[in-house]
């Protein structure tokens, strides 16, 4: 008996079988390209399409975690500047020459509540725990009390990056800085009343004049001695001196302020010096916030009435506004830079969801099964199918004995 037809019948259900079996598979798994042996190019241009999707998506994750954190430091830098300005406002209060000693206890008491409120933000944390302000050292407070009762920083400037795109990325930690670096006076250098005047002059900074003097000064070591003499004719002369050289003298106006230029800085000769009164102005150097507040108290607390006693605190409290006002442009610029990195983070988020749709695009552009292609062409492989085992059966039918 010639079995050939038996054979090649079976091969070909066979091969309907496996046809279907995988047009069905493709259908419900919307894949038209699931092994390498299917289409080898397809197959890799999916698999690496897919890699980039997930590093993508890895990225978008770490955005949103960077945005939390960089949200709180935002949030926490308008918390200090509101701070600072209301500083400013008792400063200026204090200053504008009609408080009494009682109106003064009761600005230093304000002054004490803003110094705790600056050490707690200055320890915010961020919803994850870690300290904000404390660089690599998160897991500590940033700022804390010594043994002296002053507040110092034992977190460090440490930056760390972490991706955002395949090609960039953002800074995920903040440091203490902005509470910390500012320079005492007006950035140039810092003018203190000798203890024992008796005058009620004051110097006060105009400005910088000649940048490049300043920055020399600003750099160097040498502090710059300004003594008041007694001239002819009840007039006070004026002698500045620096390292014991003569730099600058001349003699007060009975009618005005005077000015003079030390140091790159234009400075202001208000009130009425007396003769043997003196000033010295010490390159300026980093001065804590916390520092400056305490200066600040001290000052107010201990204000006495006499005026040269007045004049003493109002030098201070003068320089005090000066390094303020540094620290509230510290506080901006910080918060700027926080707010440009919080933008570049946000669009890379966009860039990153537009990049993973076109790749989802290729991918299922490579591999993806034309669904109503496939269910067509399983159609028409059942239709077949049956077609051919009908027949088949027909054949099996038809017998020599059917005949006898």
């Amino acid at each position: 008996m010639d079995l050939a037809f038996y054979t090649n019948f079976s091969n070909s259900l066979a091969t309907q079988e496996a046809q279907i079996n995988a047009l069905q598979a493709e259908i419900s798994t919307g894949l038209a390209v699931q092994t390498p042996d299917q289409n080898p190019a397809a197959f890799e241009n999916a698999t690496l399409g897919s890699d980039q999707i997930s590093t993508l998506a890895n990225d978008n994750t770490t955005q949103a975690d960077i945005q939390v954190q960089l949200g709180s430091v935002n949030n926490a830098y308008q918390s200090v500047s509101g701070l600072f300005n209301n500083v400013q406002t008792v400063l200026e209060e204090a200053l504008n020459g009609t408080t009494s000693a009682q109106n003064l206890s009761a600005l230093a008491s304000q002054i004490l509540s803003a110094s705790q409120q600056l050490v707690s933000i200055s320890n915010t944390t961020a919803p994850n725990g870690t300290y904000l302000f404390g660089g690599s050292r998160g897991s500590i407070a940033p700022f804390q009390e010594n043994g002296s009762g002053a507040i110092v920083y034992l977190g460090d400037g440490a930056q760390s990056q972490a991706a955002i795109t395949p090609d960039s990325s953002a800074s995920t930690i903040a440091n203490g800085d902005v509470f910390v670096s500012s320079l005492s006076g007006d950035g140039v250098g810092a003018v203190a009343a000798t203890a024992s005047n008796t005058g009620t002059g004051q110097l006060i900074p105009q400005g910088v004049v000649n940048a490049s003097a300043a920055a020399t000064f600003q750099s160097g070591t040498t502090p710059i001695t300004l003594a008041f003499t007694a001239g002819a004719a009840n007039t006070t002369l004026y002698t500045a001196t620096q390292g014991g050289v003569t730099i600058g003298s001349g003699t007060l106006s009975q009618t005005s302020a005077t000015n003079l230029q030390l140091g790159g800085v234009n400075y202001e000769i208000t009130g009425t010096p007396a003769a043997g009164d003196s000033f010295t102005i010490t390159p300026a150097r980093p001065q804590s916030a916390f520092a400056l507040l305490s200066t600040i108290y001290n000052a107010l607390d201990g204000a006495a009435t006499t005026p040269a006693q007045v004049a003493q605190t109002n030098q201070i409290l003068n320089q005090s506004l000066a390094t303020l006002n540094q620290y509230q442009q510290a506080v901006i610029t910080a918060q700027a830079q926080n707010g440009v990195t919080l933008q570049a983070i946000s669009n890379a988020g966009t860039g990153n969801t537009n990049q993973s749709t076109q790749l989802q695009t290729s991918v299922q552009n490579a591999v993806a099964v034309n669904t109503p292609a496939a269910i067509a062409n399983l159609d028409e492989t059942l239709t077949a199918l049956q077609a051919a085992m009908k027949t088949f059966g027909d054949v099996q039918n038809l017998s020599l004995f059917n005949y006898l």
